[in-house]
């Protein structure tokens, strides 16, 4: 059995047979900085990033595919304004004809004039979930899937994705995006805060399967774990009390995984903001992930083999900035005595 830290942890191997280690750290790689032109942090900035090229880290058009068949929306033009303004039409013929009725319709007339004013002084429709998805899918199909015969023909036969991404659940984190991954490019798994469990066959076997899958069957070269500004999983981790009087049915344990990383914010930034302290654990929780990334003994072996390589990063979308480090993983040479 042998221990390596992994900034301020301890990973103790599971497996009697395997070799010691002889390092495990974290290497840090430039911070890339993606920020508008005309901000001032730009120019400041510019002289430091000179020497390298930034990429194009978002990207605003779908990357998702999806079936061809699509389910037309039923849309009925009697629940358009027309609707409204021949009601309002008819009320008023059925008050020639009918004079007692005067008072009450003239007040239901006022009432459903202001309701249409009120309802059509803006522009925006009313959301339609169904057809939002539909135009989504024709937008992909006529600009993406349609200009790139060869990559989705390609794609038809299988996939060899380089990488393998654990990000946030988060709707503002999508790492298709924010990387500018293409279709067949990244294996990606989601989930609150962007957490890796430690290998456990019966209570995360859907993590482990996908790990498995990744790394032995797609033969992924990299193991990359996201982790961004924000995030309500950390700041979760960072409030729950987490005494076993659980207010949740999953979250609190799952956020778990990662309290390691509160501990370590606590005693380090314990009198700091809570935002501080939430800003520094979304970047620990990563290193615990990537961390318990090498309790999985094919993870081992590939990072032993050097077919495999782990790597953190994080997301700030307020700044529009992207930080990426590495974990160092090697063999310490046998001795005798």
């Amino acid at each position: 059995m042998s221990t390596a830290p992994l900034s301020g942890f301890f990973l103790t191997s599971l497996s009697p047979s395997q070799p010691s280690l002889q390092k495990l750290s974290l290497r840090s790689f430039p911070t890339v900085a993606c920020l508008p032109p005309s901000s001032s942090s730009s120019s400041s900035s510019s002289s430091s990033s000179s020497s390298r090229s930034v990429p194009t880290l978002i990207r605003n058009e779908p990357v998702f595919a999806a079936p061809a068949p699509i389910i037309t929306p039923y849309w009925s033009e009697e629940m358009g304004s027309e609707a409204y303004e021949e009601a309002i039409e008819a009320l008023k013929k059925l008050i020639i004809e009918k004079e007692e009725l005067k008072t009450v319709a003239a007040a239901k007339v006022e009432q459903a004039t202001a309701a249409l004013q009120t309802g059509t002084s803006s522009d925006k429709k009313a959301f339609d979930p169904v057809e939002h998805i539909k135009q989504g899918f024709i937008t992909f199909k006529k600009e993406k899937y349609e200009t790139n015969p060869a990559l989705y023909g390609e794609l038809a036969k299988g996939q060899s994705p380089k990488y393998m991404v654990f990000a946030c659940s988060d709707s503002r984190v999508c790492p298709s995006h924010v990387l500018n991954f293409q279709p067949g490019e990244a294996f990606v798994v989601r989930n609150i805060a962007n957490m890796v469990p430690p290998f456990d066959k019966v209570k995360y076997g859907g993590v482990g399967a996908a790990i498995e899958y990744a790394v032995l069957h797609l033969k992924v070269e990299n193991i990359v774990v996201i982790g961004h500004s924000a995030c309500g999983g950390i700041k979760g981790l960072m409030s729950f009390p987490l005494d076993g009087n659980n207010s949740t049915d999953f979250i609190e344990d799952w956020v778990k995984i990662c309290l390691p990383a509160k501990s370590k914010v606590i005693s380090e930034l314990g009198d700091s903001a809570f935002e501080d302290q939430c800003g520094r654990c979304e970047r620990e929780a990563v290193n615990v992930s990537l961390a318990n990334l090498l309790t999985y003994p094919f993870v081992r072996e590939g990072l032993v083999k050097g077919t495999l390589a782990l790597k953190g990063g994080y997301y700030d979308f307020v700044k529009g900035a992207f930080e990426l480090w590495g974990l160092e993983f090697g063999l310490s040479e046998t001795s005798s005595v």
